[in-house]
């Protein structure tokens, strides 16, 4: 087995330089650097891939990713580690995996790659010749593009979402418009105003998008890119009271349980957060 690495000290939370690894159009422009063409599967960021919007390619669990003959498929993507796997190709095996470790106010981001070529001389040779000097160029890009792109997001601006959860349930809302939006799903939220906390951001938002009050907890999963200086980050959240949330500016509202969530044509973003949300749903199962 060959293993490669390549680190980098970020300044930026590790939910942010997650983010940054999940950005499809820096994942393309970083690879191209290397010499390597990457492409995105057409269902990655809801039907945008290498050719399209990169700005709205958001990588998510079991999107899939090609290059040089080989196809990849995100197996996890949360704010400790993201990770690819083979799922075809001339290699044997392939396993790349980003690990985020926070050092105070920093990330130390760990990018590997692990990998077995064919069996045989001819697979030996490909390795030394060709293998090794491809990946040691692509981990050195990736690493470079991500950690460039998280600086930028953690000085940029932040949408807020909400993931309110009541008795095992979470609250979802559907999208009235634009039309290339219409019927999808997503969290209740908005943009930070200027000189406005984003936890006070989250009540503001869910006052005026659903009538109701609610006290914000921790962040959920990993930021999310959303333009280019634009980040969403989502905190799970509770009712303050019995009041019973309404659409006011969606088409409409629904209480879901974690067996709805993969039922629903969720946003682009806000599909990343799912295993995330899966998991606040067990946590909170029990509570009223």
């Amino acid at each position: 087995m060959s293993v490669f690495r390549s680190t980098a000290l970020v300044d930026a939370p590790p939910r942010t330089v997650a983010a940054a690894l999940l950005d499809g159009g820096q994942v393309v422009a970083s690879a191209a650097r290397a010499g390597v063409r990457l492409r995105l599967a057409d269902s990655v960021g809801g039907g945008a891939n290498g050719s399209g919007d990169a700005n709205s390619t958001v990588l998510a669990p079991g999107d899939e990713l090609s290059a040089c003959r080989l196809r990849l498929r995100v197996v996890r993507a949360d704010e400790r580690q993201v990770a690819l796997r083979l799922v075809g190709g001339p290699l044997r095996s392939l396993d790349v995996h980003a690990e985020l470790v926070p050092t105070g106010a920093d990330t130390l981001l760990v990018l590997s790659a692990e990998w077995v070529s064919p069996a045989g001389a001819l697979g030996r040779l490909a390795n030394i010749t060709v293998v090794r000097r491809a990946m040691l160029r692509l981990l050195t890009e990736l690493v470079a593009g991500a950690r460039r792109r998280a600086e930028d997001l953690a000085l940029g601006r932040v949408v807020v979402g909400a993931a309110i959860v009541r008795a095992g349930r979470l609250l979802a809302q559907q999208r009235g418009f634009p039309a290339v939006h219409a019927g999808r799903w997503e969290l209740p939220g908005g943009r930070v105003e200027p000189g406005e906390s984003e936890r006070d951001a989250v009540v503001r938002e869910c006052v005026e998008e659903l009538g109701v009050r609610v006290r914000p907890g921790e962040p959920v999963g990993p930021d999310l890119p959303l333009r280019e200086a634009l980040l969403l980050r989502v905190y799970a959240a509770e009712l303050v009271d019995d009041a019973e949330p309404s659409a006011r500016e969606h088409r409409a509202v629904r209480w879901i349980d974690a067996g709805e969530l993969s039922e629903l044509d969720w946003l682009p973003a806000d599909r990343v957060l799912l295993p995330a949300l899966r998991e606040l749903l067990g946590a909170n199962s029990g509570r009223t």
